[in-house]
């Protein structure tokens, strides 16, 4: 029997009959490619809230506290039960009721990122009570659980092979009992930790002396954790995990690329002090044990491992790789002084001895050994040489520059690159330089790329632009953070007074006909009302990428500094096609739109409402051009059509 009733039968009126084939044929015409299963889940999405949650959160939720509910969803798989959870969370939809109905226990993965304003102390007891046989959870951005509750929470998850808490409350403590509470954990995301310190990371190694560890661990993001730490504790505890735990794929941690460095000169002298510091054992013995493929050989499980990879489309899903996040911090740092300040000159001479009697007697192994990394973050240009030596097979790389390294060339950044040119997928680059290099140094591996970031970065003319369009021709997801030009060129200033583009010209653009993601946002003054239009030449580069990528679903074009409506009457009207494009209409599966700060008409986006492409979320944000009538004006045209579009505008 149901713990909570079921609504009461409503009449059949004719009004309320044609709201749900309204609500249907609006389903319909969103997804018009979907499978049976998903368009079932739309419908139970749109509708959940007015039958079942409704009378559960009317009578039963903050009455009573169960821990089962045989309900609608009691039964349901766990696969479905995930879609819909994801469906309710991307639609804005979810609620605290909802939530309760869908915490059975059949669930195995639980993502809360998205709604992490609803994940409470309660709502933790209750997934404590009822989803001990979770696989993956997901509660970044949940600060309203304190550490205590967390680490009460993973006490009852002993299955967890995947736990994010980026941006949580996490601290030292909660890491300390995750090797016991969750041992088979495969991957873990404490990034934007701020009460974790880097050497709290040490607790997760299995050479830590108070501590198994998590030896199966291939995926460890920790980025942006506790600031104001030694940078040489940072440096170490890197060098220590890339040693200790040798089944590692997937790493994002600060000062990694000077650990990289650390681990191959062999200089375990300058961390002497560290050591003593947290009683791990001599980074000697560690790296003779890696050197000689012992570690990690007894380790039970381990056999199963290799069958759980993780994907290279999790690197670019928008809740692994932290894209967002601010860049290192580059201020100054007194912790280098204090690690060696305690040395003697005799005792550095000994270390120094013992590392070169180590190198001669593994015959050079220091050279020889190779990480099983394949997604790394935390490296700058200047440790790219280590990193080559010891990750040769890498998949994913995130790049950062530091003010202090010398000024990087597009012509070495082409060469460090080129050793990936086979391997590499994913590359994102923070620069600050002008566009022209950075072209030329994603040339080197941008062939085989899928995802490519570039943040920072000057634009300096369009042919770079173009150049860069030209050597990444398999890119799914494309995104530009840049600041605008400077000045306007001549040839700009031309193309103004064009009133038609030459089809031929336009035919000989490049584009990237497997887009399905694009971001390209320049860096604009908030103090200035417009964005000035200092590039009308994009113009041609923006109609390549939008009419050569029919598979696009989101679409960011923030602070463009030309008029959007050329580039759309150009996109919606012109039958020109760019190069190696196929001829399918344009913009046909948008579904996240987002044009703040840009110049952009209500006429043009009235014509792109009325697109049949499902568009869900429009962003008009700081568009001076539309007026809050305007905003009305295309939320009715949008009630018309049975759309369900969410307008974003101030």
């Amino acid at each position: 029997m149901p713990l909570f009733r079921q609504s009461e039968a409503r009449g059949e009126k004719e009004g309320e009959k044609q709201v749900v084939k309204k609500r249907k044929c609006k389903i319909k015409g969103k997804e018009h490619d979907a499978t049976l299963t998903r368009l079932c889940l739309l419908s139970i999405a749109e509708n959940m809230n007015d039958v079942w949650v409704c009378d559960y959160a009317q009578n039963y939720m903050d009455q009573y506290f169960f821990r089962y509910i045989m309900g609608p969803f009691s039964q349901l798989p766990s696969h479905l039960l995930e879609e819909l959870l994801s469906l309710l969370a991307s639609r804005q939809l979810m609620t605290r009721a909802a939530l309760h109905l869908m915490l059975v226990p059949q669930l195995r993965n639980l993502s809360l990122g998205r709604c992490s304003g609803l994940v409470t102390a309660n709502l933790c007891a209750i997934i404590r009570a009822r989803c001990q046989g979770l696989l993956s959870l997901d509660l970044s951005g949940a600060v309203s659980i304190s550490a205590p509750v967390l680490r009460e929470l993973l006490g009852s998850l002993a299955s967890l092979r995947s736990l994010c808490l980026a941006g949580s409350l996490c601290d030292g403590r909660v890491l300390e009992a995750l090797p016991v509470q969750c041992p088979l954990l495969r991957h873990l995301d404490v990034t934007r930790c701020l009460h974790l310190s880097p050497v709290c990371l040490l607790s997760l190694t299995p050479s830590h002396p108070h501590s198994p560890g998590l030896p199966l661990l291939r995926s460890l993001l920790a980025v942006d954790i506790g600031f104001g730490e030694c940078d040489e504790d940072r440096r170490a505890t890197a060098a220590f995990l890339l040693l200790s735990l040798p089944w590692l794929e997937r790493v994002a941690l600060e000062a990694l690329g000077e650990a990289f460095a650390l681990l191959l000169d062999g200089a375990f002298h300058e961390v002497e002090d560290f050591i003593r510091r947290t009683g791990m054992p001599d980074f000697r013995d560690l790296w003779a044990e890696r050197a000689n493929g012992c570690s990690g050989n007894t380790v039970p499980g381990m056999e199963k491992v290799e069958e759980e990879s993780f994907s290279l489309s999790e690197v670019t899903d928008s809740c692994l790789w932290t894209q967002d996040s601010e860049d290192e911090d580059e201020g100054e740092s007194n912790g280098t002084d204090g690690v060696c300040h305690d040395l003697t000159g005799e005792m550095t001479l000994e270390n120094t001895r013992d590392n070169e009697t180590l190198k001669a007697q593994q015959g050079g192994s220091f050279k020889d050994v190779r990480l099983r990394l394949r997604q790394v973050q935390g490296v700058s240009f200047g440790t790219l040489g280590a990193l080559g030596q010891l990750c040769p097979d890498l998949a994913a790389l995130t790049l950062d520059y530091r003010e202090e390294e010398e000024t990087v060339s597009g012509a070495h950044m082409a060469r460090e690159l080129a050793r990936w040119s086979a391997s590499l997928r994913s590359l994102t680059l923070r620069f600050s330089g002008p566009l022209s290099e950075m072209a030329h140094g994603v040339g080197s591996v941008g062939a085989n790329l899928t995802s490519l970031t570039l943040e920072g970065v000057r634009a300096d003319g369009l042919d770079p632009f173009l150049r860069l369009l030209h050597s990444c021709p398999k890119l799914t997801t494309l995104t530009i953070h840049m600041e605008p030009p400077r000045m306007h060129q001549a040839q700009e200033e031309e193309e103004e007074d064009e009133e038609e583009e030459r089809e031929e010209d336009l035919e000989a653009l490049p584009c990237l006909p497997r887009l399905s993601c694009l971001a390209l946002n320049f860096l604009f003054d908030e103090r200035q009302k417009r964005t000035p239009m200092s590039w009308r030449s994009l113009k041609g580069g923006l109609w390549a990428l939008l009419r050569g990528a029919p598979l696009l679903e989101r679409v960011s074009l923030v602070a463009i500094p030309c008029p959007l409506d050329p580039v759309f009457c150009l996109l919606l009207d012109h039958p020109a096609v760019p190069m190696k494009a196929a001829q399918s209409p344009a913009l046909q599966h948008l579904q996240d739109l987002n044009l703040a700060h840009s110049d952009v008409s209500m006429a043009t986006l009235s014509r792109l409402v009325v697109m049949d492409s499902g568009l869900f979320t429009l962003d008009l944000s700081g568009c001076w051009a539309v007026t809050l009538h305007d905003v009305h004006c295309l939320q009715s045209v949008a009630r018309k059509r049975h759309q369900k579009l969410h307008i974003i505008w101030t």
